[in-house]
């Protein structure tokens, strides 16, 4: 199978190879599509998702075309059902491959929006921001230094979110509906 680098930016280091299988059906069977660079539309492909195989790279899987909806971060390993993904259903129509996996992260979140209010930095995983932080809102954020992802809930559960480098003004600049924000995770090459 050919590898194509997705997202060429000049830099070696951001310059990633990327491989994600999507199977109709649970546990890796029935029709599957190979991917290896963003795809806008993946219904053309396959009509649902039951199951993905990861083999090299980091994703970020929506559940509508054109990058929106519910979104899931996949890096490296075996995911036998949509469960297993924490997805809600086996709709998964578009997906990008994450560029920037970096060694070093970096994070400030804030209790208002526009940068206001409380701040905490972040170089580490955070299982319960509830528990190291007394407020379990996050209304913006800046990404100073690598791919971090937003869980909804504690211990890594609920809706998903990707941030990469940037400043997020409002939550809603990163895709959610509401601020909760109850865990963290640096998203690191495996």
């Amino acid at each position: 199978m050919l590898y194509v680098k997705a997202r060429q930016t000049g830099n070696p280091d951001m310059d990633r190879v990327g491989k994600i299988v999507f199977y109709e059906d649970k546990d890796f069977q029935g029709h599957y599509y190979e991917c290896n660079s963003d795809c806008s539309e993946l219904n053309t492909h396959f009509t649902c998702c039951n199951s993905i195989r990861v083999e090299s790279g980091a994703w970020v899987l929506y559940e509508r075309p054109n990058y929106l909806g519910s979104q899931y971060v996949l890096t490296r390993g075996e995911y036998p059902d949509f469960q297993s993904w924490m997805g809600y259903n086996d709709r998964i129509r578009s997906c990008r491959l994450i560029p920037n996996v970096a060694d070093v992260f970096r994070l400030r979140i804030y209790e208002r929006p526009d940068f206001s209010g409380q701040v905490l930095d972040c170089s580490e995983d955070v299982k319960d921001l509830p528990e190291r932080w007394q407020h379990r809102d996050v209304h913006s954020a800046t990404v100073q230094d690598g791919t971090w992802v937003f869980y909804e809930l504690p211990d890594y559960g609920g809706c998903q979110y990707l941030l990469e480098r940037g400043q997020y003004r409002r939550y809603s600049e990163w895709g959610a509906m509401n601020p909760r924000v109850g865990s963290i995770r640096r998203l690191q090459d495996l």
